[in-house]
């Protein structure tokens, strides 16, 4: 019997895309001077930001015991694992720093590519710097660097729905920034870019909403796979012709528009237009909770639980999803409307604390959260993504009923907080761990990167152990 078979046609490597080629020119030639002034100065506020939130949510009972299991008794060398007193291997601090900054979802983020490119660069950058020797200047110019390519990719694509950001196009900021920082020429970045663009995550949104923390780890294995991406390439790995366009064109993401990788290159940079964050739980509760406080203040800056009938929120759509009132966890707390608006009343505001286990079995502000009801509002879901509106109404039991309105978030571009109000968001976070003076010490190194030789002083004092554990 014969068996005749079909030959597959032949299938002939594409051309490198025209928008790569300019792309990866532009990575490999930039340089520090050419970063406008803001751009230096707000990359030196979210390498503050990112290392507060690190240090704080590196007190948590799980980053604690993992850092503890993954560094055994050989964390005296490497790069800083921050709030730990310890020291990794590049690739493993780098994990562990990227981990611990979004435990307590207080990492800066980007709204036009709706996630946050910081923490998936800057641990990865300080991890590798050390290593390589590199001055504060080349520090700033690669965490700049590589934030503006990942947020890029969320801008150019859409991911689907079911996905989670972190952990997917970070790991190909985190890996050009660290090719930036190695000095490759524009062929060794469109290989960086096409080998990371296969290795991110398959992330799950519903880990966010069910409270599931390995969401958490996420922007750790950007990190630490951006580093190794730099290895690989040098080893002579490689990738598909169009890496970007294949895995943000059709596997995770749809609606790739390339040429958005290239539009105003150079003259429009993400990380100018940032945001920050001062409540400590998921962006989507901001404008509620931003309502919430203008309640508060015609109240006298008092709102009681017992004088509290209900509350009710109308939101758009991704808020709305946050509705559950019994969260089983912090993460889970922190994604939840009614928990954050109740804690919110008993704290007097979302801090670390009032997510917190001591805060989440709290009686008083678990039988609030029962009495908060969230519902989608069309005409706000339809505003989106200029505005991101909340309108909340507390009843009081007394009859009286108060209302604010929110159509953006505080800290966003179109309202953000002051220089002051990020400075002092570093000092909340950072004593804590430290100590007042060597937070100052910390942020005065951070400011002074423009003039550093290398790095090797930050990350000094990066490697102190915490003065307590929180």
């Amino acid at each position: 019997m014969t068996v005749h078979v079909k030959a597959e046609p032949v299938m002939r490597r594409p051309d490198t895309p025209a928008w790569l080629t300019g792309l990866a020119r532009f990575c490999a030639g930039l340089r520090f001077e050419d970063l406008p002034e803001p751009v230096v100065a707000r990359t030196l506020q979210v390498i503050g930001d990112c290392i507060a939130a690190i240090a704080a949510g590196a007190q948590e009972p799980e980053t604690i015991a993992l850092a503890e299991r993954m560094l055994g008794a050989d964390g005296d060398t490497g790069a800083a694992v921050m709030g730990a007193g310890r020291r990794g291997a590049p690739p493993l601090a780098a994990f562990l720093n990227g981990t611990a900054g979004t435990m307590l979802e207080l990492d800066e983020g980007n709204q036009f590519c709706r996630g946050h490119p910081g923490i998936h660069v800057v641990p990865a950058v300080l991890a590798a710097a050390l290593r390589s020797g590199a001055s504060g200047r080349d520090v700033i110019t690669a965490v700049a660097l590589g934030y503006e390519i990942g947020a890029r990719i969320g801008i150019a694509s859409k991911l689907r729905v079911t996905m989670h950001p972190h952990g997917t196009w970070g790991t190909v900021g985190a890996a050009v920034a660290i090719a930036w920082l190695a000095r490759r020429d524009a062929a060794g970045m469109i290989e960086t870019i096409n080998v990371a663009s296969s290795l991110g995550l398959s992330t799950s949104r519903r880990t966010m909403l069910e409270g599931g923390t390995v969401r958490n780890s996420f922007a750790g294995f950007s990190n630490q796979i951006g580093l190794m991406v730099c290895d690989l390439v040098a080893a002579g790995f490689t990738g598909e012709a169009d890496g970007l366009g294949t895995v943000y064109g059709s596997v995770i993401a749809d609606d790739w528009r390339p040429d958005e990788m290239v539009a105003e290159l150079g003259g429009r940079w993400e990380i100018a237009r940032n945001y920050f964050k001062r409540h400590a739980c998921c962006r989507y509760n901001h404008g509620a909770l931003d309502a919430l406080a203008e309640i508060v203040a015609t109240e006298g800056g008092r709102l009681t639980p017992d004088a509290i009938a209900r509350i009710d929120v109308a939101t758009y759509v991704w808020a709305a999803q946050l509705a559950g009132q019994e969260p089983h966890n912090m993460l889970a707390a922190k994604f939840s409307l009614p928990f954050s608006i109740a804690t919110t009343i008993v704290h007097g505001a979302a801090t670390v604390a009032a997510f917190r286990e001591p805060a989440r079995t709290d009686e008083t502000i678990r039988e609030l959260a029962r009495r908060v009801f969230v519902r989608e509002d069309a005409a706000s879901t339809a505003k989106l993504p200029a505005q991101r509106p909340a309108k909340v109404s507390v009843t009081l039991k007394d009859g009286r009923r108060l209302e604010a309105q929110a159509l953006t978030n505080r800290g966003d571009t179109e309202d953000p907080y002051t220089p002051a109000e990020v400075r002092q968001k570093f000092f909340d976070l950072a004593v804590p761990v430290w100590g007042q003076s060597r937070a100052e010490a910390i942020i005065a190194a951070v400011d002074a990167l423009p003039g550093a030789a290398d790095i090797a002083a930050l990350d000094a004092l990066l490697a102190a152990a915490p003065v307590t554990r929180t």
